[in-house]
């Protein structure tokens, strides 16, 4: 098409606008392309846990060229996907080591030599954390106790933060640990009587895998708040029953004790009369002939000694103690 040097027409094509300057004796030709730029290749997250699927985007803010992306880990081809002003979407799993990358996106214009590549993009393996573990240990000091309590979760890449809740409300701010740790929370709250239950978070850079412990109930101490209060009301109580009881327990005790001592005393004399007593008594016998002998004439009375033994035996008929003479002595004769 011929023209004017002081016009100009207009031409489109697949690669840009052709626009011819010129007059009758030259002919110019400009072609005009968008500039091509470099694409993006980004992922919602470069943290992945072990066999995570995940996607990359790949996109150029050129909007209005027909482009074809091309994904590369290291030098090696994955995938081809052709659009035109919409970004790529290219869906992996991630299992092994290998496939953490490096991730490269091509950007290029069909039947056009200008070629753009992406930055590297890489992942990064994080071990989710296990549910951990929470302990609690109480002091009860007077009206108030102390709480410690500890936790920890024993898998999981770090750092690792916890988070300490009692029921459904924070009570701590997040505590971060780089080294494999239980996290403290010390607090002191006054005796209640209802029970309280406390649990614990942890989470690592992992997204959407943070896990709570089970919760952990504490018991009221006995009595509640109000035991040092009972206390208090329980203790002149007692002492006014004391003051009162222990003068009558002695009214009542110290007579019975009186009498039954009395009684003791008495039967104690009573059997003393009745001791043993050792006496000698003679017996002055009568000879074989039946005739007694006159002081003097030469005959000899024999006289017998006998030992008489007093010993208490069960009660008569009539309750009276009996006594008996055992085992006379026999003593040689002597004569008057």
């Amino acid at each position: 098409m011929f023209l004017g040097h002081e016009h100009s027409v207009p031409w489109k094509g697949n690669l840009g606008m052709a626009i011819w300057l010129g007059s009758e004796e030259t002919l110019f030709l400009v072609l005009l392309f968008p500039e091509l730029l470099s694409p993006s290749l980004d992922s919602e997250t470069k943290l992945v846990s072990r066999g995570q699927n995940v996607s990359l985007i790949c996109s150029n803010q050129n909007k209005s060229l027909r482009i074809t992306y091309v994904l590369f880990r290291r030098e090696k081809h994955l995938r081809t996907h052709d659009g035109k002003g919409e970004p790529m979407i290219f869906n992996l799993s991630i299992s092994e080591a290998h496939e953490l990358g490096p991730y490269k996106c091509k950007a290029q214009v069909p039947n056009c030599s200008v070629i753009k590549y992406s930055r590297e993009f890489n992942f990064t393996f994080v071990d989710p954390v296990i549910t951990p573990v929470l302990n609690i240990h109480v002091i009860n000091i007077k009206t108030d106790r102390h709480i410690i309590l500890r936790c920890i979760s024993f898998n999981g890449s770090l750092p690792i933060t916890y988070t300490f809740f009692e029921k459904d409300i924070a009570i701590s701010q997040p505590i971060s640990k780089h080294v494999r740790e239980p996290a403290e929370l010390n607090i002191t709250k006054n005796n209640a009587r209802e029970g309280e239950e406390y649990r614990c978070k942890a989470k690592n850079k992992l997204p959407d895998h943070e896990r709570y412990s089970q919760p952990v109930f504490i018991n009221p101490p006995p009595g509640g708040d109000s035991c040092p209060f009972c206390l208090q009301l329980l203790l002149p109580g007692l002492l006014l029953v004391l003051i009162v009881i222990i003068p009558i327990l002695a009214f009542w005790i110290l007579p019975k004790y009186k009498a039954r001592k009395a009684m003791r005393e008495k039967a104690s004399r009573n059997y003393g009369n009745t001791a043993m007593e050792v006496g000698i008594y003679a017996n002055i016998c009568e000879n074989q002939a039946g005739k007694r002998t006159l002081l003097g004439t030469g005959h000899s009375q024999e006289i017998h000694y006998a030992t008489p033994v007093f010993q208490e035996v069960a009660p008569g008929v009539h309750g009276e103690p009996q006594f008996g003479i055992r085992h006379p002595i026999k003593m040689r004769p002597w004569s008057l």
